[in-house]
Parts: structure tokens; C-alpha cells; sequence
């Protein structure tokens, strides 16, 4: 590929407009139909034509704690993620580290008000929603909908659910830190939400999704917080993200250790909490399924970091405080599709493997291939979900959550889905259509910003830094 930079400023301006408008052409006029077949309703999730319309009055228990997590999962991002990878690059690059999570605070915020929620939660096909139903938040407002949640007002549900647009591309920045041009990085996030992030987020969640369990899906995949549709996609578009833009410049023959891991601790202990926010916020109410979500996100956190450090300590003779961080959170990354499904025991062994695994695919597996995944996205999130979601189909308990016994429907006939070797094929399906479809649209994405704009700073940047090349600016005075 070539990243020379390009010639002009006036065509690169020119170039960036073109994507731009590429994107909103794109989540405008790309719309699906309705459905074909009317969705059978289920006590958790009915078909409302006209989603707006209460059934039942707003708990202000319920909403307060959806607003409350709607926070928590905002406070991932920042401070909690700009913290975190920020901590782990150079010196030089730390303002442009933080900035590519800080920007999309701003830019998935925006694309979501535009068509972004709409392409997610309206009603649609089994691949999409439309975009035009809730076109600029249209029906978007106090009243509840009951398609989704019942006590709590839609526009609460609608920023609960943004919060996770927010920071599923940013875990992706990880992996391209410290030579990506940022304008490129804009670009890409913008093709990437619309391309990957909504239509899974549809199949997945959205009322006829072809992965729902829970609204007619054709196959019923497990996914409580987003194993698929925030993790694996984004760990996976990271891995492929990485190889297609090269390595660092000097690795991995230099050194490249972390410029302030104090910050990067910082930011794990704000992602830690903001998880249950994450994760029990996905009950959507203040109920005892929160309770059980929370629960296991804690001890699965806990068992990944005991895991990871003690084969640390064993193959290394020190624990190092950095691997303990990240084992936590490998745990919480392979705890989110299964925290609303499994039982605590269920989620601390979850966690136990979690810290073996993400730490072999940090540094066996990354070494072996050699790519330059700068902060360990894919080894992290992407295999721990992977490995959360496969675990899950054995797992899965109709005790935690009755609702898997009770609510699909095959031919006709309720079909149980705890765990067995039938769900575990079911959640192998959803695993694998995910990777394909991240890896597949990342690298036609990524051909596309390259040949369009140009991807990656000159070595005169990259050398620099991009606090400066990119920004103007430095972290530190010196």
C-alpha cells in the first residue's frame, strides 16, 4: 500500500468532504425494508408498530439507574480508555492517543442523533434497520419503547445504547496508535460504525435481528453486553487494521515500554467500574438480573487478574502491575456476553481462562505472527470475547435467567437455550459471522481511506510524533 502523504492540501481537503459525504449517502439512502414476516411477540420484547406508545409507566428506579450507567459506560471512554491507552505509548504520542478517544465522543455522538440509532433499533429486515424512521431522533422521547424497555423513556434507552457506539471504535484506535494520520482515522471510524457496528448491533439487539433470541431471530446467539457486537468486531477490525498499516517504525527491534503505566492504572480501575455499567445496564432495570450482571463481572475481572498474574509469575518470576491491569480487563472484555446468563462459580472460571488465554495471545501467539497490534486490542478484547462467547454456550443457565428457557421459539415450539452443544453451535455461528464480517469490511474500508486519503504519517511524523505532526501540541513540557 502506499502512505505517502498527499501532494495538496486542497485535494486532501477535497478528498476528506468526499468521504465524509460517502458516509452520509451511505446511512441515508441505503435503507432497508420492512420486514417481511410479522415478528411473534414475547413478554420480553413485543412488536409495537408504533414503538412510542406506553404500555406501562416510567419506573423512575429503572431510568435512574439506566442514566446512571449511561455515565458509568461514557466514563469507559473518558477518562477511563483515554487513561489507559494514553499511559501505554511514548511520550510523543500521547495527546494523539487520547485524542482518537476523545474525538469519538464527539463524532459517534453526532452520527448516532443522525441516522445511527435508527439504523440499529428501528424496525427493519433481519440485517438493518431503517434509517429514516428515526431520522435525527424522530419518536425518539419521554414515552417508553416497548420493543426494547418497557419502565424507562426511549430516550433513555437511546443514550444508554450510544454510550456503546461511543466506545467500541475507540478500543479499536489501540491497535493503530502512533502512525495513523488522524484524518484517515476519522474516515475510518466513520465507514466502519456504518458498515459493521450498526448492522451487527441490529442482527444482535434490534427487534428481528437475524442473531435476536429474544424477537424471532432465524439463530437464537447469546450476546447480554456486546461479546459480539463491541469486542470481538472491534478486536478483530484492530488485528486486521494493524497488519494492513504496517508496523511502528523500529519494532520490534526497540523497545517501545510505556511512557506512564500510573495512567494507564488509573484507567483501568475507571474501566473496571464503568463495566457495570456496561454490563448490568444491559438488564435494562434496576432488577435482580443487574444484580446477577454485576455480580459476575466483578469475579470474572477478579479470577482473569489472579490468572494472568500468577502465570506471569510462574514463566517470568515477577508479577508484573501492568499484566495484573491487563488480565482485569481481559476478564471484563470475555465476561460481557455471558454476565446476564451464567452463575458467579460460571463467571470466576470464565475469568480463570480468560487471564490464560489473553495473556498466550498477547505474548506467544502476537509474537509468533508478528504484527504490530501497538496496545493489544485483538489479543485482549477480541480473543477474550471470542472465548467468553464460546464458553457461554455451555453455560448458560435458565436459573440466572429464565427467559432463555421460555422465550424462543423454533417451528412453533419453545426451544430452551441454556447451556448444551446445540447453543454452543448456535454461539459458534454468531462468533464466526462476526470476525468475517469485521475482518472483511475492515480491509475493503481500509483500501478504500488509503487510496482515497492516505493512512499513515511519513517517517518524519512517525519520528516526530503525532502530539506534533498531528495536533501541534505536547503532552509535556521538557
Amino acid at each position: 500500500m502506499n502512505f505517502a502523504p498527499m501532494n495538496s492540501s486542497h485535494s486532501e481537503l477535497k478528498k476528506l468532504c468526499f468521504v465524509s459525504c460517502l458516509v452520509i449517502l451511505l446511512g441515508v439512502f441505503i435503507s432497508p425494508l420492512q420486514a417481511a414476516e410479522p415478528i411473534s411477540a414475547t413478554p420480553q420484547m413485543q412488536t409495537s408498530v408504533a414503538p412510542m406508545v406506553s404500555a406501562a409507566p416510567i419506573n423512575s428506579g429503572d431510568n435512574a439507574w439506566l442514566l446512571a450507567s449511561s455515565a458509568l459506560v461514557l466514563m469507559m471512554t473518558a477518562p477511563g480508555l483515554i487513561l489507559f491507552y494514553g499511559g501505554l505509548v511514548r511520550t510523543k504520542n500521547v495527546l494523539s492517543t487520547m485524542m482518537h478517544s476523545l474525538i469519538l465522543m464527539a463524532l459517534m455522538s453526532a452520527l448516532w442523533m443522525v441516522f445511527g440509532y435508527s439504523m440499529c433499533f428501528a424496525p427493519g429486515n433481519a440485517i438493518c434497520g431503517n434509517p429514516l424512521t428515526h431520522l435525527f431522533l424522530k419518536g425518539v422521547g419521554a414515552a417508553p419503547n416497548t420493543d426494547y424497555a418497557a419502565t424507562i423513556p426511549s430516550q433513555t434507552f437511546m443514550l444508554f445504547q450510544m454510550m456503546f457506539a461511543i466506545i467500541t471504535p475507540a478500543l479499536i484506535s489501540g491497535a493503530v496508535a502512533e502512525r495513523i494520520k488522524f484524518k484517515a482515522y476519522v474516515a475510518f471510524m466513520l465507514i466502519w460504525a456504518v458498515v459493521v457496528y450498526f448492522p451487527l448491533c441490529h442482527m444482535i439487539w434490534g427487534v428481528g435481528g437475524y442473531f435476536n433470541w429474544a424477537s424471532g431471530g432465524k439463530i437464537p446467539v447469546l450476546d447480554f453486553a456486546g461479546g459480539t457486537v463491541v469486542h470481538i468486531s472491534s478486536g478483530v477490525s484492530a488485528l486486521v487494521f494493524a497488519i494492513m498499516i504496517g508496523k511502528r517504525d523500529g519494532f520490534p527491534r526497540e523497545q517501545m515500554v510505556p511512557h506512564n503505566v500510573v495512567l494507564s492504572l488509573i484507567g483501568t480501575g475507571l474501566l473496571w467500574v464503568g463495566w457495570f455499567g456496561f454490563n448490568a445496564g444491559s438488564a435494562l432495570n434496576a432488577g435482580s438480573l443487574a444484580t446477577s450482571a454485576f455480580a459476575a463481572t466483578h469475579f470474572s475481572a477478579a479470577a482473569a487478574a489472579l490468572s494472568w498474574a500468577f502465570i506471569e509469575w510462574k514463566l517470568k518470576g515477577k508479577p508484573s502491575v501492568l499484566g495484573a491491569a491487563s488480565g482485569m480487563v481481559a476478564g471484563l472484555a470475555t465476561i460481557t456476553p455471558a454476565s446476564g446468563f451464567v452463575t458467579i462459580p460460571a463467571a470466576f472460571c470464565i475469568g480463570l481462562v480468560a487471564g490464560m488465554v489473553c495473556y498466550t495471545a498477547v505474548t506467544k501467539i502476537k509474537s509468533v505472527c508478528g504484527y504490530d497490534d501497538s496496545l493489544d486490542v485483538f489479543g485482549v478484547h477480541g480473543v477474550g470475547s471470542i472465548v467468553g462467547m464460546l464458553m457461554l454456550g455451555f453455560l448458560a443457565s435458565s436459573e440466572v435467567n429464565p427467559s432463555i428457557a421460555s422465550t424462543f421459539k423454533a417451528n412453533g415450539v419453545i426451544v430452551t437455550l441454556a447451556g448444551s452443544s446445540h447453543q454452543f453451535f448456535n454461539q459458534l455461528i454468531g462468533v464466526t459471522f462476526t470476525v468475517v464480517l469485521a475482518a472483511v469490511a475492515t480491509f475493503l474500508i481500509v483500501k478504500f481511506v488509503d487510496a482515497v486519503i492516505g493512512l499513515r504519517v511519513d517517517q518524519e511524523d512517525e519520528s516526530v510524533g503525532l502530539d506534533l505532526s498531528q495536533h501541534g501540541e505536547r503532552a509535556y513540557n521538557e
